[in-house]
């Protein structure tokens, strides 16, 4: 059983190695999209040639069942509603001079603006604060502070209880 394991083995690296080498059936990747070489359109055919690291300087490949591409596909055209191909760009009409104009439409004006920021204004932190800010005297609404003292337990307040 290793014997036939090791077999495979050495089959399947020797056949990766030769993979750009060997022949290669052309599949397209979106349908109806033709794969062309050298005016041939080589869709669903086998191509025999150097690829990848193995090319040479010129590459010719030999396609199998490949068939000649037209270079200017014929393609059909079908006008059902005139029966004849519409005419090319767009048909100008010049009204006559002496014709009912429209009335004028109304006026209509908007606009924006933008401006910066005036310059008098003076910014709340000076561009170069002093090294020392000093505080005003008297704390906070010159109520004296002292925080030596205990701090004190206040009673707290019992919520109600919410019946269910």
């Amino acid at each position: 059983m290793r014997i036939w394991l090791a077999f495979a083995i050495v089959i399947g690296t020797a056949s990766a190695a030769l993979a750009d080498t060997a022949p290669v059936l052309v599949i397209p990747g979106r349908p109806g999209v033709p794969i062309i070489i050298n005016g041939i359109d080589a869709s669903y055919a086998v191509v025999e040639g150097d690829w990848g690291l193995a090319k040479g300087e010129h590459f010719t490949p030999v396609i199998y069942g490949g068939r000649y591409a037209d270079p200017t596909p014929n393609v059909g055209h079908y006008y059902p509603s005139a029966g004849y191909q519409p005419g090319y760009g767009r048909l100008e009409i010049e009204p006559p001079a002496n014709r009912r104009l429209p009335q004028p439409a109304e006026g209509y004006h908007e606009s924006w603006s933008a401006q910066s920021a005036p310059q008098s204004v003076q910014p709340e932190v000076p561009m170069y604060p002093p090294q020392v800010i000093v505080a005003p005297p008297g704390g906070d609404a010159g109520i004296p502070q002292d925080f030596s003292a205990p701090l004190r337990n206040f009673p707290h307040r019992k919520l109600p209880k919410v019946p269910r």
